[in-house]
C-alpha cells in the first residue's frame, strides 16, 4: 500500500455505502457485509447506508437486511426519498420556497418520508405546488398522467434520483431515471434531482453522520452515480466490482476512484492492513 493511499484510509472516520450492488443484489446478500459493519464499529468508525432506492422506508430496509442476517438500525439508512423530503424542507425553511401540497409518483418510502416532514399529499394536479417522482414498481398510467398535469400546471418538478436502471436478479430493470425521463418528455420540464450524484443527497448524508467530507468514504458500484458525485465534494471513494461498473469503467474514468475493491471483504482487508501499521 502506497503512502498516499495509506494516508487516505487513515483519514476515514465514516463510510457511506450504496446498497443495491454493494450490500445486496435483489434478495441476494453480497460477501462480507456484516463483517464490514462489525469492523467499522469495533474501530470507532461510523457508517451509513445511502441508497437512491426510494421505494422503501428505513424500517422496511432494516427488515430486508434483517432477513438477510445483517444488523442495522433505521437511522443507519438514508434513502433518496428521505433525503428529498429533508432537502425540500430545508429549501422551504432556508430559501423561502413556498409551502404547498405534493403530488407523487412513488411508493411507501417516498410517501412516508414526505409525511414525516409534515408535507400534505394530494391526487389533484391543480392543488400541487410540487410534483416529486421516484421509483414505483407498480406505476400506472393514471399516476404518470396526474404528475404530468401538475407539472404542466406549474408544480415544481423534483426527482428522488436519476438512475436509469435498477439491478436485480433478473438483470437491469428500468429505474427512477426512466420515470423522470418519461415525465420530462411529457412536460418539457427537467426535474431538480436530489439523489446521488447530486449534492443534496450527500449533504443530507454528511449531516446525518456528523463528519466533514475529508473524513468520509463513499463506497459504490456505479461510477456515474456513486463515485463522481462523491469526488466532486471531496470524499474518499471506493468502487466495488459487485454491481454495475466494471474495473475498466472505474480505471478509465477521467477521475478514477481512490480505491477499487472486489467486494466488501477486500475493502475490509485494506482497512485491516492500514490499522495494523
Amino acid at each position: 500500500m502506497s503512502a498516499t493511499t495509506s494516508v487516505r484510509l487513515r483519514q476515514v472516520r465514516g463510510i457511506l455505502f450504496d446498497m443495491d450492488g454493494v450490500i445486496y443484489v435483489g434478495t441476494r446478500l453480497l460477501p462480507g457485509v456484516q463483517e464490514m459493519f462489525d469492523y467499522l464499529e469495533r474501530t470507532g468508525r461510523k457508517w451509513l447506508c445511502v441508497t437512491n432506492n426510494a421505494s422503501r422506508t428505513p424500517v422496511q430496509f432494516v427488515e430486508k437486511l434483517t432477513e438477510m442476517g445483517v444488523k442495522a438500525r433505521p437511522e443507519q439508512i438514508l434513502g433518496s426519498a428521505e433525503a428529498t423530503a429533508g432537502w425540500l424542507a430545508e429549501q422551504i425553511e432556508q430559501q423561502g420556497w413556498p409551502k404547498g401540497k405534493i403530488i407523487i409518483v412513488g411508493q411507501d418510502g417516498l410517501r412516508s418520508a414526505l409525511q414525516q416532514y409534515g408535507f400534505e399529499l394530494t391526487l389533484e394536479p391543480t392543488e400541487a405546488t410540487y410534483a416529486i417522482a421516484g421509483i414505483n414498481f407498480e406505476v400506472t398510467y393514471e399516476e404518470l398522467a396526474r404528475a404530468t398535469l401538475a407539472i404542466r400546471n406549474g408544480a415544481r418538478f423534483l426527482g428522488t434520483n436519476s438512475d436509469p436502471s435498477y439491478p436485480s436478479e433478473r438483470g437491469l430493470l428500468p429505474g427512477a431515471g426512466s420515470i423522470l425521463a418519461l415525465l420530462q418528455a411529457a412536460t418539457e420540464v427537467a426535474p431538480t434531482v436530489i439523489g446521488k450524484p447530486n449534492r443534496g443527497m450527500y449533504d443530507q448524508a454528511l449531516h446525518r453522520i456528523g463528519l466533514q467530507p475529508s473524513e468520509v468514504m463513499m463506497v459504490g458500484d456505479r461510477y456515474d452515480t456513486d463515485i463522481a458525485g462523491a469526488l466532486a465534494i471531496g470524499l474518499t471513494t471506493t468502487g466495488v466490482l459487485t454491481g454495475i461498473s466494471k474495473r475498466q469503467d472505474f480505471e478509465s474514468a477521467a477521475v478514477p476512484p481512490h480505491f477499487i475493491a472486489d467486494n466488501l471483504v477486500h475493502l475490509r482487508q485494506l482497512f485491516e492492513q492500514q490499522d495494523a501499521v
